[in-house]
């Protein structure tokens, strides 16, 4: 069965789900404080919801930083540096909320993830990130090869005897014209693995939009490029990747004179 793709989905989307997990946060803080003020409750129902308020107070104090730095980043298309640790707060804190929202409100989930990448995109991209290649790592599913393909890569790419039948062949000629290391992970502890063996400084995952998702979280604070994968016969079987944007995401982290060197 051919899954939907969502490469309409804008970055408002997730800013808009945290944004309103943000002021749900806020109600319950007031509610809350309602409760401890109301001299009805004992003072052991007061101390608990007063130790609860303050603990809740800290986490939307920063997450309010985060959700600000988010929505100034986008509307400037600038890093904020002094507002990373807030941003990474609000994300953590709100992602699983904003997909408790979506639940809510019928937004399917997927759709959420793919805005949380795009935000994700956007906020590595507002970054003065500029890499050798030894200090990339690209990480790509084992969906991608052909699913009648004898040969293993998961261990050693090297295998693949690039017939051109899939996206790997591909991919390993991006490998060798920019010379970054690459990985290809049947999930996320192998992947993982790539990421303590290559000890990158900038990543380029393939992946659908829940590999995607946990993958950009477990990395952190290495920044992630996320490129989605096309799924025409479904999860996990023969997906398939525009290449040009697995490009793109590469060139922008490679500095500006190496790739000069490369491209001449």
């Amino acid at each position: 069965m051919k899954e939907v793709t969502f490469d309409h989905v804008r970055k408002r989307l997730f800013v808009g789900l945290i944004s309103a997990g943000l002021i749900g946060s806020g109600l319950l803080l007031a509610a809350i404080w309602y409760f401890v003020a109301n001299p009805s409750r004992s003072m052991l129902h007061q101390a608990l919801l007063l130790a609860l308020g303050i603990m809740l107070v800290g986490g939307v104090v920063v997450a309010s930083f985060g959700v600000g730095g988010i929505i100034l980043s986008i509307l400037y298309a600038r890093d904020i540096s002094a507002l990373k640790g807030p941003i990474r707060v609000a994300v953590n804190i709100f992602f699983p909320l904003a997909l408790a929202l979506g639940r809510f409100f019928h937004i399917d989930k997927d759709r959420i993830k793919h805005s949380y990448i795009e935000v994700n995109n956007f906020l590595v991209k507002s970054k003065a990130l500029r890499l050798s290649p030894g200090q990339i790592l690209l990480l790509a599913p084992h969906c991608l090869q052909k699913s009648d393909c004898p040969y293993k890569i998961t261990v050693k790419i090297d295998n693949c005897h690039r017939c051109g039948g899939c996206a790997v062949n591909d991919l390993l000629e991006l490998r060798d014209k920019y010379g970054i290391n690459m990985g290809m992970a049947t999930g996320g502890t192998l992947a993982r693995k790539f990421v303590r063996d290559y000890r990158p400084r900038g990543i380029v995952a393939i992946a659908c939009e829940r590999d995607l998702t946990s993958g950009i979280q477990d990395s952190t604070p290495i920044p992630v490029l996320g490129v989605t994968n096309e799924r025409p016969f479904g999860p996990c079987f023969n997906t398939q990747i525009k290449l040009p944007l697995v490009e793109k995401a590469i060139c922008f982290l490679i500095k500006d004179k190496d790739k000069e060197r490369l491209v001449s």
